[in-house]
């Protein structure tokens, strides 16, 4: 008598952990949650729900609050280094949005996440996966806390740096490949006094930006710069990573010594590369990846967020469909979302680089783009072609239906 699995341990309680929390426990699964965050975090950047990403909002009854949060963002700006405007574009334009899609807070929506599924899924925040023993029967799980518990199955949703990708998979160079950018973002008091405004100023090989969304009183500060070597730094040391941000845009203008004195102060300062993961396999034995973990496509793509609500759906469906068979469940969940998944890193390679333009004449030209193309008559068609490309993305990974409820049984 082999048991299929009915424990599932699901490490990481950002977006794609608590989704697939959601999603188990509605197929009769018994999902735990395990965050080495001592609770939720609330913290980060805006983040896009578009395409398919939308319909699973729907499907998990969450569209309404995502959408009651919207960050609602009227348009963006760039400026020159002495503040002056040098021109301004709707927010259709510059985020390539169509009406249906949404904008939300990341934080804002790990709190909606964590909200509809913390009665009936087990969170334990403070620890972290030491060691994984697997056998034919399951998963022996030893915490950092030095608790140890049995699990059907193990599920990594712990992002870009995996501590479960790594204890399963092995060490992370492997898999991560550094795209030569680095992002930071971190909250400061809003001196611009910008509302649903995104406020640009662009450097060779730096871009820095200062926006602030609907309902907030306080502005997230947003800096992005090249490096086409990956830079060694410890991504928990956050005292590093401010003094390699402040040296590295020591002497800009405009704004940027304020904001890198704000950066000092900051408590959810942020700072990693601009990487994707890229594996051969999403899965071994009883353990699986899901999300970032499994296939970053980094912040350029705008669609890491829609993946991972995505691949949450798909997995726990496929478990679901496949009566708990991890086996069969894994391959189905991996074919079904890989060719998606590839499109959108192959989108955020090129994304990348224009984020960061690496000269002066270069970012001229751009700058002459963003203040005549609202003055031009294929301004539509121009904007259209960015949408387009955006939504082929967003729309990449097909959905079937997962909804009914179905409960692991127990094979013979």
């Amino acid at each position: 008598m082999q048991r299929t699995a009915q424990t599932v341990l699901i490490s990481g309680a950002s977006i794609a952990g608590p989704a697939l929390a959601l999603w188990l426990h509605r197929h009769g699964f018994a999902p735990t949650v395990v965050e080495r965050a001592p609770e939720l975090r609330t913290g980060g950047y805006k983040v896009d729900i578009r395409g398919t990403a939308i319909e699973v909002c729907r499907r998990m009854g969450i569209l309404d609050e995502v959408r009651a949060r919207s960050t609602d963002m009227r348009g963006g700006s760039y400026v020159d280094d002495a503040g002056r405007t040098i021109g301004e574009l709707p927010a259709d334009v510059f985020g390539g949005r169509v009406e249906e899609d949404d904008e939300i807070m990341r934080g804002e929506l790990a709190r909606i996440l964590y909200d509809r599924t913390r009665e009936d899924v087990e969170y334990v925040f403070g620890d972290s996966i030491a060691a994984l023993d697997e056998d034919a029967d399951g998963v022996t799980v030893t915490f950092e806390s030095g608790t140890v518990r049995r699990f059907d199955l193990v599920v990594g949703a712990d992002g870009l740096h995996s501590n479960t990708r790594r204890l399963a998979f092995g060490p992370e160079e492997r898999y991560k490949r550094h795209l030569g950018a680095y992002i930071s973002i971190f909250t400061a008091p809003n001196h611009l006094g910008l509302d649903r405004w995104e406020t640009y100023h662009a450097l060779p090989g730096k871009l820095t930006c200062v926006y602030s969304s609907s309902g907030e009183t306080d502005a997230k500060n947003l800096f992005i710069f090249s490096s086409p070597e990956e830079l060694p730094h410890d991504h928990r040391d956050v005292a590093a990573q401010k003094r390699l941000l402040a040296d590295t845009f020591a002497g800009d203008g405009w704004e940027i010594p304020r904001l890198l004195g704000h950066a000092a102060e900051a408590d959810d300062f942020y700072l990693d590369s601009m990487s994707i993961v890229e594996m051969d396999s999403w899965s071994r034995g009883r353990v699986v990846l899901l999300g970032d973990a499994a296939h970053c496509s980094s912040p350029a793509s705008g669609q890491g967020t829609g993946l991972a609500l995505i691949g949450a759906y798909v997995l726990a469906g496929e478990l679901a469909r496949a009566g708990g068979d991890h086996t069969v469940a894994f391959a189905r969940y991996e074919r079904h979302m890989r060719p998606g998944v590839e499109q959108n890193q192959k989108m955020a390679e090129r994304f990348v680089k224009e984020m960061t333009v690496d000269s002066k004449w270069k970012i001229a030209l751009r700058m002459f783009m963003v203040r005549t193309l609202p003055k031009t008559p294929w301004k539509n068609l121009i904007a259209k072609k960015i949408r387009d490309g955006i939504q082929a993305a967003a729309h990449a990974v097909p959905l079937v239906d997962h909804t009914a409820p179905a409960r692991p049984t127990v094979a013979a």
